[in-house]
């Protein structure tokens, strides 16, 4: 595939632009080479401005659970256009959406809509620490929670130390307060507890990790989390941004039945577009202004164009069979991959929560914690990358990014993806040697 016009679209945009890409991951760093720059999206594919179409399995990072332009989203944005792109007031459509998010998520009892991931968990962290009248809060390594001061942490130098500033410009007094648990870690989470948790405000974490490449929970994890925030008094907090209406109509609280205090969300609310929420019970709600006082605002919070596209979006992810379909997709396609590693004898294994999964080249058989995403061979999975992207698949540019499949992709597109895998998979094989 030619991609002579990307490449010129990057020289000039490394003029203008840091690093030439405004979101680190678009950068191809992971992976070597230079980034694509795209033009448009076709159900299950996206297009660059080489004209080449790749079978898209990064989805805009997952909100594009129907694939791209769906006719009915479509429809509501340009209906939306029609009437105003924006009025810094509220409408009804943002009472319609609310209304929605809370009956599908039984959790959530209030909601508050904000204009980015990061936003959401930023503010659900201040509400928790305004309700406990406590500081200290705990997440997990290997999760991500945005660009937020205080959650740009690693771990010290054992389970229970303070985290670590895991980004210049981010002053030390910001994360001293952040404490850093293994995700997956049910002894450390009680051991924790047992010392320090009447100091800690609230728990954040992706209920299924999808910043470490995808990794699900362990039996129990989130039951211990559940059970020692409510004997501490501190509030759970789960970030499915990523997971929530993506892995289950209800999110990743549904699949697994552990009942979090609040909720953040974004992504497929938006339908694409930029997008977040925070939400749970009422009690806690009701601290934020204008009905409490904890502050927060935002002039373009309940956007009528990303409402809109989310309102399109949840009535068609309602439907009956939607996600069982989806997670079927999804099982084919991962054991097709399975095959084809094992058949040309590639250590591989996979993770899968719905439609959200996760690749891995690891000799071991299930990936269940940072240290073995760690220890993951990165130059099989580069090799793997470039050959799908030559053979017109395009999966994240890291491999420590999760996979989303749409109810767009067809037996079509999971087979095209599967004769790619084959050559990529032979190639590692044949370089390894």
């Amino acid at each position: 595939m030619s991609n002579e016009h990307s490449s010129k679209l990057y020289e000039r945009a490394l003029q203008f632009i840091p690093g030439g890409v405004n979101s680190p991951v678009r950068a191809f760093k992971g992976v070597g080479g230079n980034p694509l720059f795209f033009k448009g999206g076709d159900g299950a594919y996206l297009i660059d401005v080489d004209d080449n179409r790749y079978v898209d399995y990064v989805g805009a990072w997952g909100p594009l659970i129907l694939g791209h332009r769906h006719p009915s989203v479509v429809k509501a944005l340009t209906d939306q256009l029609d009437r105003g792109l924006a009025y810094g007031a509220s409408t009804e459509a943002e009472v319609q959406i609310a209304e929605k998010i809370c009956q599908l998520v039984p959790s959530i009892e209030r909601v508050r809509l904000v204009t980015s991931g990061t936003e959401a968990t930023m503010s659900a962290i201040r509400l928790a620490r305004a309700y406990t009248r406590r500081d200290r809060i705990v997440k997990f390594e290997g999760c991500y929670h945005g660009h937020v001061d205080g959650l740009l942490v690693k771990a010290g130098s054992g389970a229970l130390t303070l985290g670590e500033p895991d980004s210049l410009g981010v002053p030390r007094a910001y994360t001293e307060l952040t404490h850093v648990l293994p995700f997956n870690s049910i002894e450390a989470v009680n051991q924790f507890f047992d010392t320090q948790g009447d100091e800690i405000a609230c728990v954040i974490v992706e209920p299924v990790a999808g910043n470490m490449n995808c990794v699900p929970p362990l039996p129990g994890f989130l039951e211990a989390l559940r059970k020692c925030c409510s004997k501490h008094g501190s509030v759970l907090i789960f970030d499915e941004v990523m997971t929530g209406f993506r892995v289950a109509r209800g999110g990743a609280q549904a699949v697994y039945g552990v009942t979090p205090d609040l909720t953040t969300l974004g992504k497929v609310i938006g339908g694409g577009l930029p997008v977040g929420a925070f939400g749970g019970k009422q009690e806690i709600m009701e601290l934020i202004a204008p009905s409490g006082a904890v502050y927060q605002a935002g002039t373009l919070s309940g956007s009528p164009l990303a409402v809109a596209a989310g309102l399109a979006m949840l009535e068609l992810v309602s439907a009956p069979n939607f996600y069982s379909e989806l997670e079927s997709k999804a099982k084919t396609l991962l054991s097709g991959l399975r095959e084809r590693a094992a058949a040309a004898k590639v250590p591989f294994t996979s993770n899968q929560v719905g439609g959200m999964f996760g690749c891995f080249f690891n000799d071991e058989d299930k990936v269940t914690k940072f240290s073995q995403v760690m220890a993951g061979n990165l130059d099989h999975f580069q090799t793997f990358f470039h050959v799908m992207l030559d053979n017109g698949v395009y999966l994240a540019p890291s491999a420590y990014e999760a996979g989303f499949i749409s109810a767009a992709h067809s037996e079509k597109e999971i087979q095209l993806t599967l004769d790619a895998a084959e050559q990529a998979f032979n190639k590692i094989a044949s370089s390894s040697a």
